[in-house]
């Protein structure tokens, strides 16, 4: 349903005053396994729940353990026998990485306002979307244009660190919650990259499986001054030098087929397996998220052994953050198995699949239109996600996937560097670009 005409209506006047209260709110999450922590998603879920509360929204609080708290609500939908009934989930997470406040610019959780951008953390990842979301809702809402399609607005806990005590908590035990949702939109899609002079906005259609593991090696303790062939350190070294300089093969799933060929023709020229990665480079500073969804790809990340510097420790770990493509899990873990070589056991910290939805369907098409109205010289296109997010648990009810948090960037802004970077910030009028294009979509479903 569209507001009535000559109502006083601008789904973009709160997103930003909303996206700074929402950075102003430390919900840092440290990725404790016990899953404690977490108290700032709990104020954060209260603040969302009243926004939607005070136009008449009513939502639910679900807390796993103390602090890591979810929001849902039911909102939209019609009545009467022909009323539609395949609900559309809309999710955000409330949840960021730390800050260490002496590396920036500015308090990261000030939401200052500054030559032209929002700044904090969150900024990007992912509370400009949690705010789109809200100050569209609340506009809607206000002005008694709610959409046809019946809605499940999500905002949840723990994403940063796997979503286990958020939305995989949801599917598991709240799946009522869900019943009848056949299609999710979420974060990390509908941003701006500049191709050629032209700007190309990126629907996330697809999003890389993850492998967080600890590699153990185990050896015989001893003198470090003597001769020493069973040692854990060596071993465990070997492999993780192994994994870091392995060069994984181009593979190319049917999204990024698509992307590259749209780059292709405003480069003049096909997309093969062998140019791809010449490309990506197209992209510019967007080219380090979108090389790493050509090929599977894994990063050692943490180690740690031993406890004097003259005795051999019988047990040596390592951390490696494994990503690999839809399709492609059993050559991922082949590969990886080989790399390792002997003597190395494995055990995941979380282990999630893949997923990629057809670019195809009445969403599609309403994202496209809704970013065309408001630039039209665009052009949309789908892409693969290097990282994860939560449409990895909302995926396991069978929902279509799609990641659409739409903003217009400037040319010169390398926005992949913010994700969990220093000096995290979003433009305003991207901001207010993404509300008034959420607007639209939502009132083209």
């Amino acid at each position: 349903m569209e507001p009535e005409p000559g109502a006083p209506y601008d789904p973009a006047a709160e997103v930003v005053d909303l996206c700074r209260d929402l950075i102003r709110i430390d919900t840092s999450n440290y990725g404790e396994p016990d899953g404690s922590g977490g108290p700032g998603e709990r104020t954060a879920a209260e603040y969302v729940a009243g926004l939607l509360d005070e136009v008449g929204i009513e939502s639910r609080l679900y807390e796993t353990t103390p602090g890591r708290t979810s929001v849902v609500a039911h909102w939209g939908g019609g009545t009467g026998p022909s009323a539609r009934t395949d609900r559309l989930l809309l999710h955000g997470h409330l949840d960021v990485v730390p800050a260490a406040a002496e590396d920036w610019k500015v308090d990261p959780f000030s939401g200052e306002v500054q030559d032209g951008y929002v700044w904090g953390r969150g900024a990007v990842d992912m509370k400009d979307f949690d705010a789109m979301l809200l100050s569209v809702v609340r506009a809607r809402q206000r002005a008694g244009a709610v959409p046809e399609r019946p809605m499940v607005l999500c905002f949840t806990a723990d994403e940063e660190a796997g979503g286990h005590h958020g939305a995989e908590q949801l599917v598991e035990l709240h799946r009522d919650e869900l019943e009848g949702c056949t299609d999710a939109v979420g974060e990390v899609g509908g941003f701006s990259t500049t191709v050629r002079g032209r700007r190309l906005y990126l629907v996330e259609a697809a999003e890389k499986g993850m492998a967080w593991m600890r590699l153990t090696a185990r050896g015989t303790a001893g003198h470090g001054s003597m001769i020493n062939p069973d040692n854990a350190v060596t071993r465990l070294a070997g492999a993780v030098a192994r994994i870091g300089a392995h060069e994984w093969p181009v593979r190319l799933t049917p999204t990024m087929e698509v992307l590259l060929a749209t780059v292709a023709d405003l480069a003049g020229t096909e997309a093969t397996p062998e140019n791809a990665p010449a490309l990506i480079e197209e992209f510019g500073g967007a080219a380090r998220m979108l090389g790493a969804v050509i090929r599977n790809t894994v990063n050692p990340t943490m180690l740690g052994s031993g406890y004097k510097v003259n005795v051999v420790p019988t047990e040596a770990t390592a951390h490696v953050d494994g990503r690999f493509l839809p399709g492609y899990e059993d050559e991922f873990f082949e590969t990886l198995r080989e790399l390792c070589g002997d003597g190395i056991e494995w055990d995941f910290m979380s282990h999630q699949q893949p997923w990629e939805t057809p670019y195809d369907g009445d969403l599609v098409g309403a994202m496209t239109r809704s970013i065309l109205a408001e630039d039209p010289e665009g052009i949309v296109a789908p892409y693969t996600m290097s990282g994860g997010t939560d449409a990895k648990h909302f995926r396991k009810l069978g929902m279509r996937s799609y990641g659409f948090a739409p903003l217009r960037l400037p040319a010169d802004l390398d926005f992949t560097a913010l994700f969990h970077g220093v000096d995290e910030r979003v433009p305003v009028d991207a901001l207010e670009f993404g509300a008034r294009v959420f607007d639209r979509f939502l009132g083209d479903l």
